[in-house]
């Protein structure tokens, strides 16, 4: 039997004025909001720990879905992250190209796709996450069941507008015992780590609804699922929601 979830999508250019984008996307004015605050970070980094625990607490909070995306580029100092990979670090490095940015590091808290920060600077990040709350939002309904598949219905926009469609699981994240690297002998907790993030479809601004099957695309064994509506070429973020994922899906 299907769970009606309901998932909203934020809307944040930074760069144009509110009324601008809300004449371009007439969406539906109430509802709650959700900024995604992507951590890019690694165990084998000794700044990352503050960053880590800084995720943490942005992930309790109702109004934020807090990603940890762990990169590959620090395994080689001795310590294999073993949630790293090579996707996140490639995220990431598009993220650099989308920002300006002539080289990534960690800790760095990139927001809504738009803006980015260290990831320890609690200011900094409050302050861009204060930004985002400030963005139109766009409703978008999505069902999941006991079968594995979830569909994701994308409203029309009324004027221009693209994006694309990801989807990702993520664990809720544990403790990892250091052994070796920058942070050895100490003892790492990670939260809402990314194991899987893939695009599903493009958004045109009409209405659309998408069918996917959750364990193909690595669901199984998963703590949570976030769908992310982004301009093409990590561009700013036009939205996302995350809901839990029960045993067995």
């Amino acid at each position: 039997m299907f769970r009606p979830v309901r998932i909203i999508l934020t809307a944040l250019l930074l760069s144009v004025p509110l009324g601008t984008f809300a004449a371009a996307l007439s969406f539906a004015a109430d509802g709650g909001r959700k900024i995604v605050v992507e951590l890019f970070t690694s165990q084998g980094c000794s700044s990352c720990p503050p960053a880590d625990a800084h995720l943490a607490e942005l992930a309790k909070r109702d109004d934020v879905i807090a990603l940890s995306f762990h990169v590959d580029y620090w395994n080689y100092i001795g310590w294999t992250d073993p949630y790293s990979s090579p996707e996140a670090t490639a995220r990431q490095r598009a993220y650099g190209r989308a920002l300006g940015r002539r080289y990534v590091y960690t800790p760095q808290i990139v927001v809504d796709g738009r803006a980015e920060a260290v990831g320890s600077n609690r200011n900094a990040v409050e302050n861009l996450i204060r930004m985002a709350a400030a963005a139109q939002k766009v409703p978008i309904d999505v069902t999941h069941g006991k079968d594995g598949t979830a569909h994701i219905a994308v409203p029309a926009a009324s004027g221009p507008a693209r994006g694309e469609l990801w989807i990702g699981f993520y664990d809720d994240g544990g403790a990892t015992d250091v052994g070796a690297g920058e942070n050895a002998g100490a003892t790492i907790v990670n939260a809402n780590v990314v194991r899987a993030f893939r695009r599903i479809g493009t958004w045109d601004g009409n209405a659309a609804t998408h069918r996917v099957d959750l364990k193909a695309l690595g669901a199984s064994g998963r703590d949570g699922c976030v769908v992310v509506l982004q301009a093409a070429d990590n561009g700013p973020v036009l939205g996302a929601a995350s809901f839990p994922l029960t045993p067995g899906t």
